[in-house]
């Protein structure tokens, strides 16, 4: 039987499916939104450089290098980062966040100047009503301040990307007055963003076709973005919900770290890019990616994190790790990475790990055994399960070596 035929994918089936987008594009926010969480250590310079590296490995195509507003240290790492992909010559384009105030501004461009390497303002402004409420703002001091920010970024001779906060809760007039006015004031990419976490799909799909036809009346090649937050735990299929519907690029955190609940995590957004056939790039460098993510900010990875965490290829259930084995018995490495998985564990650089706990069965042990080069042997096959059987928990290599004595 072909491979084909071993998978019947109800997800082309169950409805209109998404078309390919032309091309997805990425940023990584993971440097700059990403150190928003208050749980996170900011890392050091040396650090951010390892990161932007291992963005480069994944084909990621754009990284926020930083507010370089905020502060000496964040606008020296910004220098140093954008200095790194100019000197390196980095397939990766930076940008940096700011409000639309010269402030913010200023520090872009001069880290622009200072290292010959384009970096591409984006200037954030709230949108939304209960923002513009809490703010005491009315809307035409909003269109003069766009319209004056994108204005005074382009005249210092940078790209602007125009970004309205809390997009997914603003009036449609609204949006279309200011994007509208961003564009003709030289911005040439717009972003829409999901502040709070509060969209759902279908919501993100009407709004970036919204903003299609908001470019598209403009006459402008503008390209669209879409920036979504999890606190619904909604951000991967908003995501995918925005390229479909046409964004250009979107954005994501390693980890998903980032304010409250976080971003939508880049990682599994890469993973479920590669499933779809969307992405074309090699993902054995995600792993790698999520360790420096986390050892630099000190964010542990959840065990049971999708495709990264220690139990995401891990049984010690017996049903499942007889279908693993007999997979393996057959030397089917492809057969053995999917018969018990929607992720392929080699589709990231890892494999099947078969372990023994208190729900196991003879195939946890055998093929423990196996994996471990050791001869599958009745006797200690029993003397596994019988110790596993009486655990409270899955049985650690050393307790696994202890029973074995010698021949583990």
């Amino acid at each position: 039987m072909g491979r084909d035929e071993l998978l019947y994918d109800w997800n082309i089936l169950g409805g209109e499916t998404p078309e390919r987008p032309r091309r997805v594009e990425l940023d990584d926010e993971t440097l700059r939104d990403g150190l928003q969480s208050p749980s996170v250590r900011c890392p050091t310079t040396a650090e951010k450089i390892e990161l932007l590296h291992h963005m480069v490995d994944l084909g990621i195509q754009a990284v926020d290098i930083g507010y370089a507003g905020a502060g000496e240290q964040t606008f020296l790492d910004v220098v140093a980062l954008a200095r790194e992909i100019g000197d390196q010559r980095l397939p990766i384009e930076p940008n940096c966040a700011g409000r639309t105030h010269a402030s913010d501004i200023d520090p872009i461009a001069e880290a622009q100047q200072r290292t010959g390497v384009a970096i591409e303002a984006a200037v954030f402004l709230g949108s939304s009503p209960i923002r513009r409420y809490a703010e005491g703002w009315d809307f035409d001091f909003l269109l003069d301040t766009t319209d004056r920010a994108v204005r005074y970024a382009r005249s210092l001779g940078l790209e602007v990307m125009y970004v309205t906060e809390d997009t997914t809760r603003a009036h449609p007039d609204d949006l279309r007055r200011l994007y509208t006015t961003a564009i003709e004031a030289g911005a040439r990419r717009i972003c829409f963003s999901d502040t709070v976490g509060h969209a759902t799909p279908w919501g993100v799909s009407a709004l970036i076709s919204f903003g299609r036809e908001i470019v598209e009346a403009s006459g402008e090649d503008v390209k669209i973005d879409f920036h979504g937050h999890r606190d619904r735990g909604l951000s991967i299929p908003n995501s995918l919900a925005a390229l479909a519907a046409g964004a250009d690029r979107t954005h994501g955190c390693a980890l998903g770290i980032g304010e409250r609940c976080g971003n939508t995590p880049m990682d599994i957004l890469l993973v479920n890019l590669k499933l779809l056939g969307w992405w074309d790039g090699e993902l054995d460098a995600l792993p790698a990616y999520c360790e420096t993510a986390s050892k630099i900010t000190d964010t542990p990875i959840p065990v049971n994190y999708p495709a990264i965490g220690k139990d995401a290829f891990e049984t010690s259930t017996g049903v499942h790790a007889a279908a693993v084995l007999k997979a393996l018995r057959k030397g089917d490495t492809w057969l053995a990475n999917r018969v018990y998985s929607g992720v392929p564990a080699d589709m990231i650089g890892r494999g099947q790990v078969i372990t023994v706990g208190p729900m196991s069965g003879r195939a946890n042990a055998e093929a423990w055994l196996m994996q471990h080069g050791l001869p599958v042997d009745p006797e200690a096959v029993e003397r596994i399960l019988e110790a596993a059987k009486a655990s409270n928990r899955v049985l650690t290599e050393e307790e696994m070596a202890a029973l074995l004595g010698a021949n583990a």
